[in-house]
C-alpha cells in the first residue's frame, strides 16, 4: 500500500519559524494545479500498477488556500491515476482563518475525511510572535467549526518553547485541546531553523530562544499530561486517542512507499535494492516550467543501500512507541543490533535512556525521548563503537 503527498506551497504570510517551501505572492493557483495534475498522471504511469493507495495527504504551505474546485481537480487526478478503492485516510492541512463552515462542508463532500489544523497556540501573544495569519478567536473556534461541518477525525498542531511564553499558557493550550476532545495532537518545540525569520532575529539578538532545560521540562509535562488524559504517545511529537493515529504519517516512520507531488515534495520507493528517494525542485516557477516542458521536476535523487536503510530504520523506529524491532532489523536490513551495538545498549539502559530490551525491541524511556537525537546517534548501526 502506497501513500500520496501533495505539497501546496501557498501561504497568506511568512511564519517566523517556517523553513518549508512556500510563496505568499502567487496571483493564481491554476498553473500549479495543472502542473501537479500532469505530474500525478506521469508518476501514475510509472508506479500506479505496483501498489494500491492507502492515504492521500495535502500538506504545505497552506493547502486550505486552495478553492474547493482546485482540491477536487487534484483529488480526481489521484483517483484516475491510482487504485484508490481502499483509501483509509485523506488529510488536508488547514489554517483556522480558512475554516468557514461552507468550505469545510465542501471538503467533506469531496472526500477529505481528516483535517490537520495549524492552531499552534490559542493565545493572541503567541500567534502574533509567530506571525500567524489567524487570531485567538479563530484558533478557539476552529474545532467547533470542523465538527459542525461533519469532521470527527481531527489533529491540532501546538508549539511550545515560544520565548517568554508563560508555563501556564502551554498548560492551558493542552487543556483546551483536551477539553475539546481533539483526537490527535502534534506538539512541537519551537526550533530555530536556518533560512527563517526567527533565525535572523536570534542572530541579531532580538530574540532569545528558550533554553534546552525549559524545552525538556515542557516536553515532559506534555507527555505526562496527555497520557494522563488517555492519549497514546505513539511517536515523539504525536499523541492520539485510541484509534486516531495518523495512518499517512505512520508510513514515513516504517519505510513504506510514498510519492510526492508539487514543488519541494519528496518521494520514497523501495521494491528491491537499491531503494530510491528523490525531491522536486524547490521553486514554484521552475517546477511549473519543467512540467510544462514534459521534464521531470526533480533536482535531487539518491539510491539507498541496505546499510543506509538500516540507519534510517533505527532513527525512525526509535521515534515510535513500537521502537526498534530487532528481528525485523536483522531479517530485512541484515543488521544485528544486539551484537553490533551491545556496549551502547548497555550504557543507554544504565543511564535510563532506553527500557530494558524485552521481546526483542528497543524503546526509549521518557528521559530518552527528551534526548532522542543523542540516543539515536549512539545506536545507528553505522556508528563506531
Amino acid at each position: 500500500m502506497a501513500g500520496l503527498y501533495l505539497h501546496i506551497p501557498f501561504c497568506a504570510r511568512r511564519c517566523v519559524y517556517c523553513d518549508f517551501y512556500f510563496v505568499t505572492t502567487a496571483k493564481s493557483h491554476t498553473p500549479l494545479v495543472e502542473a501537479m495534475r500532469r505530474e500525478i498522471e506521469h508518476r501514475a504511469s510509472e508506479y500506479g500498477g505496483f501498489e494500491p493507495v492507502e492515504t492521500i495527504y495535502f500538506g504545505g504551505g497552506t493547502p486550505s488556500r486552495l478553492t474547493l474546485d482546485e482540491v477536487d481537480r487534484l483529488l480526481q487526478a489521484c483517483h484516475e491515476g491510482f487504485d484508490t478503492r481502499n483509501l483509509e485516510e485523506v488529510t488536508l492541512e488547514l489554517n483556522p482563518d480558512d475554516a468557514g463552515v461552507t468550505y469545510l462542508r465542501g471538503l467533506r463532500d469531496l472526500g477529505i475525511d481528516r483535517l490537520s489544523i495549524g492552531v499552534q497556540s490559542f493565545y493572541a501573544d503567541d500567534l502574533a510572535f509567530m506571525n500567524r495569519s489567524h487570531g485567538e478567536v479563530q484558533a478557539r473556534g476552529v474545532v467547533d467549526a470542523a465538527r459542525e461541518a461533519g469532521f470527527t477525525n481531527l489533529s491540532v498542531d501546538l508549539i511550545f518553547g515560544i520565548p517568554n511564553q508563560p508555563a501556564e499558557y502551554w498548560a492551558a493550550n493542552l487543556e483546551r485541546a483536551v477539553r475539546a476532545g481533539v483526537p490527535h495532537l502534534s506538539t512541537y518545540s519551537l526550533t530555530v531553523e536556518e533560512r527563517t525569520v526567527l533565525h535572523n532575529q536570534v542572530e541579531r539578538g532580538l530574540v532569545v530562544p528558550a533554553s534546552d532545560d525549559e524545552l525538556a521540562e515542557r516536553y515532559r509535562f506534555t507527555m505526562d499530561y496527555l497520557r494522563g488524559h488517555g492519549y497514546e504517545h505513539y511517536e515523539i511529537s504525536s499523541f492520539a486517542l485510541p484509534g486516531a493515529r495518523s495512518v499517512h504519517n505512520s508510513r514515513y516512520w516504517s519505510h513504506r512507499n510514498y510519492l510526492g507531488f508539487g514543488p519541494s515534495a519528496h518521494s520514497f520507493w523501495w521494491r528491491g535494492l537499491p531503494a530510491r528517494r528523490w525531491a522536486n525542485v524547490r521553486n514554484l516557477a521552475s517546477y511549473v516550467s519543467l512540467v510544462d516542458q514534459r521534464q521531470e521536476p526533480v533536482d535531487f535523487r539518491e539510491t539507498l543501500s541496505l546499510d543506509t536503510l538500516a540507519d534510517e530504520y533505527v532513527m525512525l523506529a526509535l521515534r515510535t512507541d513500537d521502537g526498534v524491532d530487532l528481528d525485523l532489523l536483522e531479517d530485512r536490513y541484515g543488521t544485528d543490533l544486539l551484537e553490533d551495538r551491545v556496549d551502547a545498549l548497555a550504557r543507554l539502559e544504565g543511564a535510563g535512556m532506553i527500557r530494558p530490551v524485552r521481546n526483542r525491541r528497543v524503546r526509549l524511556t521518557d528521559l530518552g525521548k527528551t534526548l532522542c537525537d543523542a540516543v539515536t546517534t549512539e545506536l545507528l548501526p553505522s556508528s563506531e563503537s
